[in-house]
C-alpha cells in the first residue's frame, strides 16, 4: 500500500488516486502470487508506496479480460465511446495537481512540469474521443456493374501496451487513447519504477464510465514474465513499446510467433543543427527546451548539437549561461527545473558518458559530475568541442549534458546528423526558406524541428524510421495503428 506516513502524501487533495493493486476487469487486484515492490521517490531514494509486482499469471487474467470484454466495446457506438474518453479527458485536466504530485513523487519531474505533463497527456484522450468519431471508411468504384466495394474500419482487438518510466502519464494517453476510440480493449503494463501514475489514470477512467475489462493495469517489478505474455498470447493482437532499441527488438522477435501488429517508439540521437543564418538567441532556446526538459531523459533530446562555425563561440557563451541559471532541486520544491535522474544506473551512465567524452579532447565548461546534493543529481552541463569518436554521439545520453561540436558545411553537418542507426527526430535553425525545405527533407529522422526544439503535440504524427522504429503515435495517423481495414464486396446488384 501507499507509504501513509510519507509526507508527500499530506499534499493529496484526493487520496483514492493512489492505488497500489492492480486493475483487471474493473477490480483492483493483488498479485496472485501476493508479491509486492516498493517505489521509490528518485529525488530522495526514499520508499514512497509498494505495489503488486506481478507475474505471468497476472498478465494471462487481465488479458482474459480483455479479450472477454472486447466484443461489447467495440460494438459500443463510435459515439458512446467518445463520451466516456471525454469524461476520462476532463476528470485528467480537474485532478492535474494530485496526478502531477503523484509524477513528480515516483519520477523525479519538477513539479511544474509533471502537471505540464499531465495536461499534454489529458490532450491525446480528448483528441482520439474526437478520433472516434471520424474512423471513416470508403467506397470504391466497382470495375463490375454488378458489384459494389466498401472497405471498413475494424478495432484489431486487444492491445498490450507496454509505457517507459520517463512520461508515466502521458505515454499511456498516447497509447490507451487511441486504442479506446478504436475499439479494442486494453492491457497495459507501466513501467518498473513509475507505476503510480498508470493507477491513478486507471482511478478515473473507472469513474468516467468505462466498462470493466476495457482497461486493465498490471504492475511488476520482473517485467520478463508479463512481457511473454503479451508478446505470445494469440488473444493479444497488438503491441505497443516505447522502450530502448534493444528491447524492442526483443519484443518484436516475440511478436512473430503469432503475427501481432506491432509500433514502435525505440532509442533515439537527435541532432540539433545550428546554421550560420540563425537567431542565435532563439537557436539557445529551443537547445534548453530539446536538451534540459526532464533532466535531459526524452528519447527526442537533443544528443548532438552542430554548431556552425561562425556562430560557435557566441551561441557556446550564451548557452553557458542559461545552462548555469538553472535550479538543482527535489521535484516537489518550489522553483525546481531540474530534478535528479531516475535512478543509480542512470547516473552512473551519464557520469561515464562524459567523463569518456573529457578523455576524448571534449572541453567541460559548466557541470560535468555528480550535484553537490548527493543522490541522483547530476550537474546541467555543457560539452563544446565533443568529437565524433566520443560514446556520447552514438548513445543517447539521457541526461543534462549539451555535446557541442563546430561544422562549416551543410552537406557536412547534413551527413553527421544522419551518420546514425536512429532516426525519430532532429531539429535545426536556419532563416534560409530553400535551406530549411531542402534539409528537412534530407534529414533521415521521422519528425524534423525548424525553428522549433518542441516537437510533442497531439494534432501531429510522432514516430521514427530506421531503428528507432515504426507506428506513429497522435494525430489522425494514431487511431489507424489500433484498426483494421476490412474489404468488403457486395455481387449479385
Amino acid at each position: 500500500m501507499p507509504n501513509a506516513s510519507s509526507e508527500v502524501w499530506s499534499r493529496l487533495t484526493d487520496s483514492s488516486l493512489l492505488q497500489s493493486l492492480n486493475l483487471i476487469d474493473g477490480a483492483w487486484t493483488a498479485a496472485q502470487s501476493g508479491n509486492t515492490h516498493a517505489v521509490v521517490n528518485p529525488s530522495n531514494q526514499r520508499e514512497i508506496a509498494v505495489v503488486a509486482a506481478s507475474d505471468a499469471e497476472d498478465a494471462r487474467l487481465a488479458v482474459q479480460a480483455a479479450f472477454a470484454a472486447g466484443p461489447a466495446w467495440a460494438s459500443k457506438p463510435a459515439k458512446d465511446r467518445a463520451t466516456i474518453l471525454r469524461k476520462w479527458r476532463d476528470s485528467i485536466v480537474a485532478n492535474s495537481a494530485d496526478l502531477g504530485l503523484i509524477l513528480a513523487a515516483e519520477q523525479g519531474k519538477p513539479l511544474r512540469e509533471s502537471i505540464d505533463e499531465v495536461l499534454y497527456g489529458a490532450s491525446f484522450v480528448g483528441w482520439f474521443a474526437e478520433e472516434a468519431l471520424r474512423a471513416y471508411g470508403d467506397t470504391i468504384p466497382s470495375p463490375s456493374p454488378s458489384k459494389r466495394i466498401a472497405v471498413v474500419k475494424q478495432p484489431i482487438g486487444v492491445a498490450a501496451l507496454i509505457t517507459p518510466w520517463n512520461f508515466p502519464s502521458a505515454m499511456i494517453t498516447r497509447k490507451a487513447g487511441p486504442a479506446l476510440a478504436a475499439g479494442c480493449t486494453v492491457v497495459l503494463k507501466p513501467a518498473e519504477d513509475t507505476p503510480l501514475s498508470a493507477l491513478a489514470l486507471g482511478e478515473l477512467a473507472l469513474r468516467s464510465g468505462l466498462p470493466p475489462g476495457v482497461l486493465n493495469i498490471v504492475t511488476t517489478a520482473q517485467p520478463a514474465g508479463v512481457g511473454e505474455v503479451l508478446t505470445t498470447d494469440p488473444r493479444v493482437r497488438k503491441l505497443s513499446f516505447t522502450g530502448s532499441t534493444r528491447i524492442g527488438k526483443m519484443l518484436m522477435q516475440k511478436c512473430a510467433s503469432t503475427v501481432k501488429r506491432v509500433s514502435l517508439e525505440l532509442g533515439g540521437n537527435a541532432a540539433f543543427i545550428v546554421f550560420e543564418d540563425a537567431d542565435v538567441d532563439a537557436a539557445v532556446e529551443g537547445i534548453m527546451a530539446a536538451k534540459f526538459r526532464n533532466t535531459g531523459q526524452t528519447c527526442i533530446s537533443a544528443n548532438r548539437i552542430f554548431v556552425h562555425e561562425a556562430l560557435y563561440e557566441t551561441l557556446t557563451e550564451r548557452l553557458t549561461h542559461k545552462v548555469g541559471e538553472l535550479v538543482v532541486g527535489d521535484a516537489l520544491a518550489e522553483g525546481s527545473q531540474q530534478g535528479p535522474l531516475i535512478n543509480e544506473a542512470a547516473l552512473h551512465k551519464v557520469t561515464r558518458l562524459v567523463e569518456d567524452a573529457l578523455a576524448h579532447g571534449a572541453r567541460l565548461l559548466i557541470g560535468g559530475t555528480a550535484h553537490s546534493r548527493g543522490g541522483w543529481y547530476f550537474q546541467p552541463t555543457v560539452l563544446c568541442d565533443v568529437p565524433s569518436s566520443s560514446a556520447m554521439q552514438e548513445e543517447e545520453i539521457f541526461g543534462p549534458v549539451a555535446a557541442l561540436q563546430r561544422f562549416s558545411d551543410e552537406k557536412e553537418v547534413v551527413a553527421l546528423a544522419n551518420a546514425t542507426p536512429y532516426g525519430l527526430a532532429s531539429y535545426f535553425y536556419s532563416r534560409d526558406i530553400a535551406r530549411c525545405w531542402r534539409v528537412a527533407e534530407m534529414l533521415e529522422v521521422g519528425m524534423v524541428g525548424i525553428n522549433d526544439g518542441s516537437l510533442s503535440t497531439e494534432v501531429a504524427p510522432f514516430g521514427g524510421i530506421k531503428e528507432s522504429g515504426f507506428g506513429r503515435e497522435g494525430s489522425k495517423y494514431g487511431i489507424a495503428e489500433y484498426q483494421e481495414s476490412k474489404y468488403i464486396s457486395f455481387g449479385g446488384i
